[in-house]
């Protein structure tokens, strides 16, 4: 993938999200859930009809200061995104945490994950004055290393915390991203 074919769009009010980029935002998250992503749909396949609503909650919570959409474009057309919050409760608005991080399967290996995740440091970090971030993500589908590449930390696990099916319990993996 050339470089130039790659943009990272900040989206941080409910007004700013047409129809035409909830739509694929939808059906990114769909085709990543439906591929095996750990994007917040443990149970695929889904459909439309699910995802709906879940992103329709994030839009309507977008806001510059607390919850914002970091959305990848590939060639005009949704690529990944992930959603950055914020608590604005003093004892912990210093850090954020991250959802739903995701790259559309036919996007995979070509460099989209990593922009995104080095996009949103410099998002939590110079806009929105974050001094750390966190994430949970699900084990054995090997997130730990790949955000481990990007200097992420495991800090803890909660073993067998994710059920996913009889017999396939996975461990929820906390990392953590300081300094920003």
């Amino acid at each position: 993938m050339h470089n130039d074919s790659l943009k990272l769009r900040q989206v941080t009010s409910p007004r700013t999200v047409d129809a035409r980029l909830r739509q694929a935002l939808i059906n990114c998250w769909v085709d990543v859930t439906n591929a095996g992503g750990a994007a917040g749909f443990p149970f695929p396949p889904i459909d439309a009809q699910q995802a709906a609503p879940a992103l329709d909650t994030i839009i309507t919570s977008l806001a510059p200061d607390t919850c914002r959409l970091l959305v990848a474009l590939v060639e005009g057309e949704v690529a990944g995104w992930l959603n950055i919050r914020r608590d604005p409760f003093a004892l912990i608005a210093h850090w954020g945490t991250l959802h739903h991080v995701q790259t559309h399967p036919r996007v995979r290996g070509r460099g989209v994950g990593v922009a995104l995740m080095e996009r949103v440091r410099q998002v939590a970090r110079d806009e929105m004055r974050l001094e750390h971030l966190h994430l949970t993500a699900r084990g054995g589908v090997g997130l730990e290393d790949f955000y481990g590449r990007l200097g992420w930390k495991e800090i803890g696990r909660w073993p067998d915390a994710l059920r996913l099916a009889p017999g396939d319990d996975r461990d929820e993996i906390l990392m953590l991203l300081a300094p920003l």
